[in-house]
């Protein structure tokens, strides 16, 4: 299955981002030898987002395979019939 490129890009923001948020995380631990606050923010925001990219696409993936089953049970059920 070819991924589209509006699949392409959401799936590599998402990766960038959460690609920041862990190279933002060690650059101000090894700094100061803490996590500051809004740092922590921005991985909660980077691990959220992805989540929902990745989460949402499989979700409606999932859902339109199942009514794609149930379509074409249908049809082959009213082809049995006549």
């Amino acid at each position: 299955m070819k991924t589209s490129t509006k699949e392409l890009i959401q799936y590599s923001t998402a990766s960038m981002m959460v690609l920041s948020g862990i190279i933002l995380t060690f650059v101000c631990f090894f700094m100061k030898g803490d996590v500051t606050n809004g740092v922590l923010w921005y991985m909660a925001q980077a691990l959220s987002f992805t989540g929902g990219v990745f989460g949402i696409s499989i979700y409606f993936r999932t859902k339109l395979g199942e009514s794609e089953n149930r379509i074409r049970e249908y049809i082959n059920e009213k082809i049995k019939e006549q």
